[in-house]
């Protein structure tokens, strides 16, 4: 057996982790074999709650699991980590502007990039889940500047699914059948999900994914704006946000992050991107197309981009650039 791995899941008292921590677990997500330590943080007043999410955790009787630790520390939180999923962060509440949203989560994420500079292993792999997630993973970044960029991550896995599947779903095939959508830009209604180099295997065949769904003005339009706003959709439906397809998503971001990309397909994830081929601003947490090796990722270069995904890509850069230029100027304050 490998010596046990430190994995840090912040908000932990919440609907996304309560969904995530079996997973993290089971092995389903760093491997059958690798046993885990879980550190579980969140603020003071969720401790209680966190014991019970502890009891339960005992009470799966997991063989990979060798402890549960949690706390509302951030010395003991981030202490020798080899993955964190940074999970919690301020929502959105009611009358909220996103620039008052935006100055809370530049604190809490300058305070959590500050603890993994002085407290994690310099190749712990960081992954930010809580919303606005891409400028909340550049705060982190920026705060923790001897972790090499390349190590923190947001996730738009969520809008990769979530597209992989309406495509699926329209082709009457398994969602495994689709591959290579990519999610360009922010986790936001800006976010641009394309399939102009998307595959779908029809019958044992792999064709283009506009020629298998055969409307144009589907893909170029409803397609993208469900993709966009399922979120909403969801908490509209259910009176909560996304709990179970957001943790389906974090394990497959981490695994992915972990174990590699299959041969020929790309992932979507919000990463650095300095050094694009694609005329985004690089200082900028960006979804791009990835693949991954060695638990190292690289953007998937030289795909043709036409007017139509340029002027969409552009749009969710220059949110982001705002979003950016915002926080900024609270973390210099």
């Amino acid at each position: 057996m490998a010596d046990p791995i430190r994995v840090l899941v912040t908000g932990a008292a919440g609907q996304i982790a309560y969904s995530l921590l079996y997973s993290i677990a089971k092995g389903d997500v760093f491997g059958k074999d690798q046993p885990i330590i879980l550190v579980l943080l969140d603020i003071s007043p969720m401790l209680p709650v966190l014991d019970g999410v502890v009891m339960e955790l005992q009470d799966c009787a997991l063989p990979l699991l060798r402890e549960v630790i949690p706390t509302d520390k951030v010395e003991v939180g981030f202490k020798d980590l080899d993955a964190a999923i940074l999970v919690g962060s301020m929502p959105r509440k009611e009358g909220m502007e996103r620039k008052d949203l935006l100055k809370a989560n530049v604190a809490i994420f300058k305070t959590q990039g500050a603890a993994l500079e002085k407290y994690a292993k310099k190749t712990v792999r960081v992954l930010v889940v809580g919303n606005p997630a891409n400028t909340n993973c550049l705060i982190a970044s920026k705060s923790a500047p001897s972790i090499p960029k390349e190590n923190f991550s947001c996730l738009t896995r969520l809008d990769h699914n979530r597209a992989r599947s309406q495509v699926a779903m329209r082709c009457g095939v398994p969602a495994d059948a689709v591959k290579n959508v990519i999610i360009w830009g922010n986790h936001s209604s800006t976010q641009y999900p394309d399939v102009h180099h998307a595959m779908v295997n029809v019958h044992g065949k792999e064709v283009e994914a506009y020629d298998a769904v055969k409307d144009d003005s589907w893909l170029k339009g409803d397609f993208i704006s469900t993709v966009q706003l399922r979120g909403a959709a969801v908490i509209k439906a259910r009176k909560l946000s996304s709990a179970m397809s957001a943790a389906k998503a974090i394990c497959d971001h981490m695994r992915d992050w972990w174990f590699g990309t299959l041969d020929g397909e790309f992932m979507s994830m919000g990463v650095y991107a300095g050094g694009n081929s694609y005329g985004i601003p690089e200082d900028l947490i960006y979804s791009f197309p990835v693949h991954i090796k060695n638990k190292s990722w690289n953007i998937h270069d030289g795909l043709p981009i036409n007017d139509f995904s340029r002027s969409k890509m552009d749009a969710t850069a220059a949110e982001l650039v705002e979003e950016r230029d915002t926080a900024l100027s609270f973390l210099s304050q």
